[in-house]
């Protein structure tokens, strides 16, 4: 039954993805994290470049920032990001960056949403110790306030590994492109639907139950 999928890298596309997954996923929590603390810092201008971006890039479809990424800064503006020109590399990379500028406006909401479960008191106790707030951020919101947000950040890593699927777009050799080769060489779409349903199912499935526990375990106890 199974034999049609001789030929075919099917761990090595899945591997593709996974890669996708992390590398987007570090750089959305670094620069979401820094939109979260322009959105509730005291600089208007900071606050307001906070906002636009995050309003903004939630209204447009990845699929448009994963192709910008390609054809406008690639191919427009001759940007490889380290890739040497070797296509494969240039276009993970390419992709990779598309993710992370749509992906951390989520992670910015989720860590905002975790930011308003602190207590004002708190850092108004911060600052009267004598506290900037850099240091009131960094040490007294932000820890609790990952705490708070593991559950909608699971959500967003979740709907983060769906979404690597849109690099099939700029040519990534990860698991949805492999897809479209396999249905368009093999007569057997029943198959290959449910095999690759499967494997994405082992990739978020995990993920899910594992944040969950460990939003229950940090939980802050108010």
């Amino acid at each position: 039954m199974f034999d049609f999928l001789e030929g075919y890298d099917l761990l090595g596309a899945f591997w593709a993805t996974v890669q996708l997954t992390v590398y987007s996923a570090i750089g959305s929590l670094i620069w979401g994290t820094l939109l979260a603390g322009m959105r509730v810092g005291p600089v208007p201008l900071m606050r307001t470049f906070g906002t636009a971006y995050v309003n903004f890039v939630r209204n447009i479809p990845l699929t448009v920032v994963i192709l910008f990424s390609s054809l406008g800064l690639n191919q427009t503006l001759g940007v490889e990001l380290g890739g040497d020109g070797v296509v494969q590399i240039v276009n993970f990379r390419l992709a990779v960056l598309g993710l992370i500028v749509y992906t951390s406006a989520f992670v910015c909401e989720a860590l905002r949403s975790g930011i308003n479960t602190v207590p004002v008191g708190q850092a108004e106790a911060a600052r009267a110790l004598g506290l900037n707030f850099g240091q009131v951020l960094r040490l007294i919101v932000l820890p609790q306030a990952f705490r708070a947000a593991v559950n909608p950040l699971a959500n967003v890593l979740i709907a983060l590994t769906k979404n690597t699927t849109v690099a099939a777009v700029i040519g990534v050799a990860e698991a949805s492109l492999l897809m479209k080769e396999m249905v368009e060489n093999e007569a057997q779409l029943m198959l290959i639907s449910a095999i690759f349903a499967f494997g994405f199912v082992c990739l978020t499935l995990p993920t899910g139950l594992l944040m969950g526990r460990l939003g229950k375990k940090v939980a802050v106890k108010r």
